[in-house]
């Protein structure tokens, strides 16, 4: 497939590099000193190509006569929209465009960018506030997926030393789950040679201390999978967010309708003024995330959850280890619990090593959110896609069709590849982990975690 991508900041930059590990991409921009950063990073290739997304002579030059999908993900909504305009005129059948604004997030705009299935509307904002949302119940958890309506869950955090998954052999796990499994480790990232890597484990394997595992489980199971992760589930009562934007907004608005008492710090005079007068039910802070009075004076130690939403990388990070280090001191003095959850939104993926080393939560970025929106859309078999910061596997799910290739046999009949892992089936409502005697049916709705390079050939199998 031949694929466009508008826009190379955080966003577009990680979406071209997810996509062309299976297909043909050319990356546009404008910015000149962006332009010459992607041009020589040895490490994306991918066609580069200077000009505007709303340039007919750019697109040209990126290939558009015989493109099959266009992503604008500039951070100019109107820019989007004209790009993809011009490329439904020049036959491209596909477009995914990222809106920000609700204003032109409607049925108008829709009726512009074509018939319905023929794009996509995103919004990265959006995507992290939902996953705050999700991971704010699960202290220590770095991510968390709901598949197939909620009866499979995908959760993964990194193995403490007294977890009690570590020193666990998947052989006697396996064991010990028989005959009706509740859970399987789909991957485990790993250190080798100072370098993390990600695999599909075998029965050989024993879960060690540092290892960053993903288990894919039953709904029912999840408060067992939590506990052998050696993390928690909770219920927060108070949330500060540090940095007012969007996110914040959107994620103080939702969390207010659950009763969590939100407070919000924003640098910006007339942003705080904003948002005290469309949040009335939130406390705002005017200050900086960086100003240890702001956050004393907001009581960071003492919250709950504490997520850091900034654009600006640096003052997530040393608010985020502030907030830790408050927490010690709060529960030394016998105030709150061992210290807030703590969940920041990066930019630069470098920086995730420092947070991990300061036992700094969870991390998210826009790009992935939006990567997981594009490749659900680019691969049109496929019900859900999750694809993650730490570790290159991604979760697919499928819903098998009568005419599937798949159907009607099982899975070790149909040939999944070393690097993909059938782990769960959900048949009317119910889920079950897969195994290799399990027998594929229409209807049923397969879940999969594969790494990159395996994706498309998953694809043919189960589409």
């Amino acid at each position: 497939m031949k694929i466009i991508v508008v826009g190379a900041g955080e966003v577009g930059t990680y979406v071209a590099e997810r996509l062309n590990k299976q297909h043909d991409v050319a990356l546009v921009e404008n910015n000149l000193e962006r332009f010459r950063e992607i041009d020589t990073d040895s490490s994306l290739d991918v066609l580069t190509v200077y000009g505007s997304g709303t340039d007919p002579d750019a697109l040209s030059a990126a290939g558009l006569s015989d493109t099959d999908l266009l992503v604008a993900v500039t951070k100019n909504d109107e820019a989007n929209i004209l790009a993809a305009l011009l490329a439904r005129q020049a036959g491209v059948e596909r477009t995914v465009v990222r809106i920000e604004s609700r204003r032109l997030r409607n049925k108008e705009v829709g009726k512009l960018l074509g018939s319905q299935g023929s794009f996509h509307m995103i919004d990265p904002d959006e995507e992290i506030a939902h996953d705050v949302q999700r991971l704010m119940k699960y202290p220590g958890a770095l991510d968390k997926i709901d598949m197939a309506g909620g009866e499979v869950v995908v959760i993964s955090a990194r193995l403490e030393a007294d977890a009690p998954f570590v020193g666990v052999s998947l052989h006697d796990l396996g064991k010990e789950l028989e005959p009706d499994w509740d859970f399987i480790v789909g991957t485990i990232t790993r250190c080798r040679d100072d370098v993390e890597t990600t695999i599909i484990p075998r029965q050989d394997e024993t879960l060690q201390e540092g290892d960053l595992i993903r288990v894919i489980c039953k709904e029912r199971a999840l408060d067992d999978v939590i506990h052998r992760l050696g993390i928690a589930f909770d219920s927060p009562d108070r949330a500060l967010l540090l940095g007012g934007g969007r996110t914040a907004s959107m994620l103080a608005e939702a969390l207010g309708k659950e009763g969590i008492s939100v407070a919000i710090i924003e640098k910006n005079l007339q942003r705080a003024t904003e948002l005290s007068e469309s949040l009335p039910g939130a406390t705002i802070f005017h200050g900086d995330i960086t100003d240890v009075d702001v956050l004393e004076e907001a009581e960071v130690g003492e919250q709950d959850v504490v997520v850091a939403l900034t654009g600006e990388d640096d003052a997530n990070v040393l608010a985020s280890l502030y907030a830790q280090d408050a927490g010690t001191r709060s529960a030394s003095r016998g105030k709150g619990k061992s210290g807030p959850q703590t969940i920041a939104v990066v930019h630069r993926l470098k920086l995730m090593a420092l947070l991990a080393a300061h036992d700094v939560g969870a991390t998210l970025s826009p790009r992935t959110a939006t990567a997981n929106s594009v490749l659900r859309f680019v691969r049109g078999d496929v019900a859900q896609v999750a694809t993650f910061l730490q570790g290159e596997a991604e979760i697919l799910e499928f819903a098998i069709h009568d005419d599937s290739r798949c159907e009607g046999k099982t899975i070790a009949e149909i040939g999944v590849p070393d690097k993909a892992l059938v782990a769960a089936i959900v048949r009317d409502g119910k889920a079950q982990i897969a195994r290799g005697r399990s027998v594929l049916r229409d209807r049923d709705h397969v879940i999969v975690i594969a790494l990159p390079e395996s994706a498309d050939r998953v694809s043919e199998l189960f589409g």
